[in-house]
């Protein structure tokens, strides 16, 4: 693949990155106009993202091992996981709270599962699913008929290994457990893994000597490889309770 094709691919998941956080910026107005509205555009902007970062995957693979790691290997799945649709899986938090009707979740509480940065500045943006959801996706020992049917199962059980090790998943698990939350109430934040996995391969393709062209590519560039690093191993924790509609 040429280096040609990688740069366009940085250049493209730059500028959808910039369209989430701009997405992020308009939410709040809009939301208090049309709810459905500023929850699907921010899920949409976010779902663009997870897009760019495959195409970014398809073409630099033969110089990063996405599947080396458990951020890139988590992302690159969960895009194959939303792309294919044959499943109820990953829908956002908000998605559920407020366009399917939440009369039945008033008073519920969620444990809701993020990573902090090592550099002390929090990531302010977010983008919650249920974690039992990635595991009946990704995970063969969950016996979920929504398990991803193009992976071989030996591969599917490595591959999930590796991300429940690197992103402390059963951390999440037994926090939810001591807490006493229902499975489907403990939700965790992709937008640290996210930032986690573009900074890991933004690192790669500058070593590789791969050049960032574009505006967004140059803004993204310095953060991304060298300001920005994710904390996947020491999960943090916060609770939401669903207040009743005025």
């Amino acid at each position: 693949m040429t280096s040609s094709a990688i740069e366009a691919a940085i250049s493209a998941l730059a500028n959808t990155m910039r369209l989430y956080v701009e997405s992020n910026m308009r939410f709040g107005q809009l939301f208090e106009v049309d709810r459905e509205e500023a929850i699907d555009n921010l899920d949409r902007a976010f779902e663009a993202k997870l897009e760019a970062f495959h195409t970014l995957y398809d073409v630099s693979r033969a110089l990063f091992g996405y599947f080396d790691h458990g951020d890139t290997a988590m992302i690159v799945a969960i895009r194959n996981a939303i792309h294919h649709r044959d499943h109820p899986l990953f829908r956002s938090l908000q998605s559920r709270l407020f366009l399917d009707g939440n009369s039945h979740l008033v008073g519920a509480s969620f444990l809701l599962a993020s990573y902090p940065t090592l550099h002390g500045a929090p990531i302010r943006m977010h983008h919650y699913v249920k974690l039992e959801d990635i595991r009946a996706r990704l995970d063969p020992d969950f016996a979920s008929p929504h398990l991803e049917a193009m992976m071989k199962i030996e591969k599917a059980e490595r591959r999930f290994a590796l991300i429940e090790q690197e992103l402390a998943l059963e951390k999440v698990r037994e926090q939810g457990s001591v807490q006493r939350f229902p499975d489907d109430q403990v939700y965790l934040d992709l937008m640290p893994v996210f930032t986690s996995a573009v900074c890991r391969v933004f690192k790669a393709m500058k070593l590789a000597g791969i050049a960032f062209k574009g505006f967004d590519a140059e803004t993204y560039v310095v953060p991304f490889t060298t300001e920005i690093e994710v904390d996947l191993a020491h999960p943090i924790f916060a609770t939401s309770r669903v207040e009743g509609r005025s």
